[in-house]
């Protein structure tokens, strides 16, 4: 039995389970965390560095000239670039999403990533956490601002894991004590056979007892005598009387004590239920023990594994346990034992494993991104309608401000902006477009587009942990740049030339990027306004809702940046196709808005469904 001090350096969470059982959660150390982060790090650069590799050899023969390299390979080299944005943004979202909280590094090192309550990670869940990891890594890419929320949280929990309402948990399962064998007592005269009612030792006593006996082998020998005269003379009572040293007439005391705890003998002074434990403890040890190796398995191999009628076992063993975790409980009587931290260790890891998503994922994220985000977007109008008067307002004051006084427009406006303007006015008066087409290099310049814009969104969205004042910070210099530059064509008489660019995507783009800010609204008005809520469950609860925005805000950039790289360059369209364009836009984001309408009396699309007990891998979840 491990001493309560070694249980107490843990750092746990309570859950209680729908079975009505509470179990206990290890909570991953930031050493572990760090380590297992370093590996996943180590896997990110390898694979960007290899993508990087690929793309500049492939880019070389269009640095060169090389007019063999073809549109092929101009796409091939947007999707280079696509690739490495992915592999930055969604690798922990990927595998976390696939592999159940569990990226290689903390596979390696046994961590995991659950949501509170103990049940698992979505790929919704996982995104939230993972996007405000753009604020965790400050500064830089040492990740301070992680850490020290991490140490200012009592679950260790980053901005990330505020957020999304999520726990890094520790799946190691100690191996529990297997039945002392019978010994002979020759030297101290006991009968075995005897029936015996209780210890001789208290439970405390056993306790001390077996803190020496741990620490044996290190003591020095001095001190080993001595610690052990002063035990002898506290246990005299218990120990044989025979002629051996002090220390093993301990060691002997120490064994008999531990084989009657695994027969099942309550210890000295134990009343009510705590004399049950032991006989508890020696009942379903075997039971227990057992259940590990197929838990090992299951969490190794997946529950298919299984097998169907595998699987309704695992769930019945299951329910079982958590039967044997409540009684114990009980029986410990608030005292740590390692027998109920093991034990709820082993319930803990089949309830993360049983109460999980089954849901088909790609009817899933169909059904997420053309239902629960169109539906998100309409309820959240007010965030939204925020962020458009945020950006817009100053953008409208910019650009009155340089058409009234051009002499303003350097204040705001870079000098590379500033010159392309009076390129501007030759191209427009050769009839040529906003910038040069690069027909050859239009993949790579939408892919770059996305990657770019879609991190902005990300930026904007992550900056409401920071209570909206990032968010604000950039809604405003984005309307002032965006206003001075439409100010600044203007005053130069080549508004429409500016104009034919921006419209195949500005509808789109200008309300992705809306929405992305109202997600981060949510999240600082969850911190600002918890209302009746916790700030920690009102950020949970508004942090769902904002990862709905922000997987809309990202799908419309997608489009919005290939419109921009593939349709905004094309110099020979008219005015008049580019708005169609862009009218033909308005319409189908209009419809998208529309989509999964709610009939009347239908759930709230903030509202979560708790998952379900599996009971078998061809079967529907149902509750246990």
């Amino acid at each position: 039995m491990a001493a309560p001090t070694a249980l107490q350096l843990e750092q746990t969470v309570d859950v209680e389970t729908p079975e009505l059982v509470v179990i206990t959660y290890s909570i991953a150390g930031i050493g572990s965390r760090v380590v297992a982060a370093l590996v996943d790090l180590l896997i990110c650069f390898a694979t960007m560095a290899a993508l990087t590799i690929a793309t500049v050899v492939l880019e070389l023969p269009m640095r060169i000239g090389t007019s063999a390299f073809g549109r092929g390979g101009s796409w091939l080299i947007a999707f280079l670039v696509l690739a490495q944005f992915a592999v930055l943004w969604g690798y922990y979202v990927l595998f976390e999403g696939l592999r159940d909280g569990q990226t290689p590094g903390k596979r390696l090192f046994r961590l995991r990533v659950v949501r509170e309550g103990g049940y698992s990670v979505t790929f919704g869940v996982s995104a939230l956490r993972n996007l405000v990891r753009v604020l965790d890594l400050q500064p830089g890419f040492i990740y301070l601002v992680g850490l020290g929320s991490m140490l200012a949280t009592k679950r260790s929990q980053r901005l990330g894991d505020l957020v999304a309402g999520t726990l890094v948990v520790r799946e190691e399962v100690r191996e529990l004590p297997a039945a002392a064998p019978a010994r002979s007592r020759a030297r101290t005269g006991a009968d075995e056979r005897a029936p015996v009612l209780q210890t001789q030792l208290s439970e405390d006593e056993y306790v001390v007892l077996g803190r020496f006996v741990e620490r044996w082998g290190s003591l020095e020998p001095l001190r080993r005598a001595a610690i052990a005269q002063q035990l002898a003379a506290r246990f005299a009572a218990a120990l044989p009387d025979d002629d051996r040293g002090a220390a093993a007439r301990l060691l002997d005391l120490h064994e008999r004590e531990r084989q009657a705890r695994a027969r099942g003998v309550s210890s000295r002074g134990e009343t009510g239920a705590g004399r049950e434990r032991q006989a508890l403890i020696a009942a379903g040890s075997p039971r227990w023990r057992a259940f590990a190796g197929r838990l090992a398995a299951a969490q190794r191999d997946g529950l298919r594994s299984l097998g169907e009628q595998g699987v309704r076992d695992f769930v019945a063993e299951y329910r079982a346990l958590a039967a044997d975790l409540a009684r114990l409980r009980t029986a410990a009587g608030g005292r740590a034992i390692g027998e109920l931290f093991q034990l709820g260790r082993l319930v803990a890891g089949a309830h993360n494993l049983l109460y999980r998503d089954r849901g088909t994922a790609l009817l899933g994220a169909f059904r997420f991104l053309f239902t629960e985000v169109p539906r998100e977007i309409r309820r959240s109008a007010r965030p939204i309608a925020l962020a458009a008067l945020l950006m817009f307002t100053p953008a409208i004051i910019a650009a009155t401000a340089v058409i009234r006084d051009p002499a303003v427009a350097p204040r705001m406006v870079p000098t590379s902006m500033l010159q392309r303007a009076d390129e501007g006015v030759r191209r427009a008066r050769n009839g040529e477009g906003y910038i040069p087409d690069p027909q050859l290099f239009r993949p790579v310049m939408a892919s770059a587009i996305v990657a770019n814009n879609v991190q902005v969104s990300f930026a904007a969205f992550a900056g409401g942990i920071v209570f909206g004042v990032i968010t604000m910070i950039l809604l405003v210099a984005n309307g002032i740049s965006l206003g001075a530059v439409t100010g600044l064509y203007v005053s130069k008489g080549i508004g429409t030339l500016l104009l034919a660019f921006v419209a195949p995507h500005g509808v789109l783009e200008l309300f992705a990027i809306c929405v992305a800010a109202g997600g981060g609204f949510l999240l600082a008005a969850a911190l600002l306004l918890p209302g009746a809520r916790t700030r920690r469950a009102a950020l949970a609860d508004n942090g769902r809702r904002a990862a709905r925005l922000l997987a809309g805000s990202t799908l419309l950039l997608l489009a919005a940046g290939s419109l921009e790289g593939l349709v905004s360059p094309i110099e020979w369209w008219p005015l008049e196709g580019k708005l169609a364009v862009s009218a033909t836009t308005l319409v189908l984001l209009v419809v998208y808005l529309l989509e999964g309408r709610e009939p009347a009396g239908a759930t709230a699309p903030g509202d979560e469904r708790t998952p379900s007990l599996a009971l078998g891998p061809v079967t529907e979840p149902r509750a246990p």
